[in-house]
């Protein structure tokens, strides 16, 4: 049975990754709307009601907007914004974590963060599984290429470089209260909320987020090899997160890196075991928003879960 999707804000920086990953199946109807009624409430409105899933890659209000304006129940939604990521009714749409079978069975889906992908895919499952402390204030630093800011940062890095001007590397959030930590601290369990050192390099796609965790101080009960183990034993078996089991002396963003719908996590320790660094790469149009929304509408639709993705080597 074919599958009817409509991508709200398809003309986005999100919204062209996922048409392009979901562009000639043959097991999917797109509904597109001509350009002159993209924005065009009565349009969006008869589009959002008479497909089967559609996808929202909006501001956040817009978001909120747009599930307002479903009036069935039928429709099912996975929302790439932020607005309903620890929203009551709605489920996180990061299978690996979550469960493939409750993303599948989920009318709302919130499509995860790219920062809080690699965050949740590192710390999530060892808390869990009661190897590091809920209770511990973790730093998250991680660095993005510039299309994870959208249309405004993409033409920001772009036309400063083509002035001569280019910008190499730009820290943010440092008012602290980034919109993603929220989910971080639900998903992961923790009791306090992680500081977050966000940051952007001159690249297009990539992204590298690190935990750094010092093991002695927090009576951790597990040293890095135990944590590495207990990664790959979550992820044995998926398709799209892979554990390595080697210490590379260094890990790269390529300023040309290519589409990847992977997820490459790493664990690093001092030779006393004291200390340990976790580290995600990913790319964030990929795993980290266009990616993961294809992984959650094949499985809402009861299609292969990797359909269409991107499964090009990160490194």
């Amino acid at each position: 049975m074919m599958t009817s999707v409509f991508i709200d804000g398809a003309a986005g920086t999100t919204g062209l990754e996922i048409a392009e990953r979901l562009s000639g199946r043959s097991e999917l109807s797109l509904v597109i709307l001509p350009d002159d009624r993209r924005k065009d409430d009565a349009a969006r409105a008869e589009a959002l009601n008479d497909c089967d899933i559609a996808v929202l890659c909006l501001p956040d209000d817009a978001a909120r907007a747009a599930v307002a304006m479903i009036r069935n129940n039928r429709t099912r939604v996975i929302d790439a914004s932020t607005a309903h990521r620890v929203a009551e009714g709605w489920t996180y749409g990061f299978a690996e974590l979550v469960g493939h079978d409750t993303v599948a069975q989920a009318r709302f889906v919130a499509n995860p963060g790219c920062y809080p992908t690699g965050f949740l895919a590192l710390i999530a499952p060892l808390v869990r599984a009661g190897l590091l402390p809920a209770d511990w204030p973790y730093t998250v630093n991680a660095a993005s290429g510039y299309s994870g800011g959208g249309k405004a940062l993409i033409e920001h890095f772009e036309s400063a470089r083509a002035s001569g001007q280019g910008i190499a590397f730009r820290a943010y959030g440092l008012a602290m209260g980034h919109k993603h930590v929220s989910e971080m601290k639900v998903l992961a369990g923790l009791s306090h909320e992680p500081l977050f050192a966000p940051s952007v390099v001159d690249g297009y796609r990539g992204m590298v987020v690190e935990v750094p965790l010092p093991l002695a101080a927090m009576q951790a009960p597990a040293g890095p090899d135990r944590l590495r183990d207990a990664l790959a034993e979550f992820y044995a078996g998926s398709p799209l997160v892979g554990v390595s089991t080697a210490s590379p002396s260094e890990i790269l963003l390529h300023s040309d890196m290519p589409a990847s719908d992977r997820l490459e996590l790493f664990v690093f320790g001092s030779s006393d075991g004291a200390q340990a660094r976790l580290v995600a790469r990913l790319d964030n149009l990929g795993k980290g928003a266009g990616g993961a929304a294809v992984q959650n509408l094949n499985l809402m639709a009861g299609l292969p879960e990797i359909q269409g993705a991107r499964l090009t080597p990160l490194g």
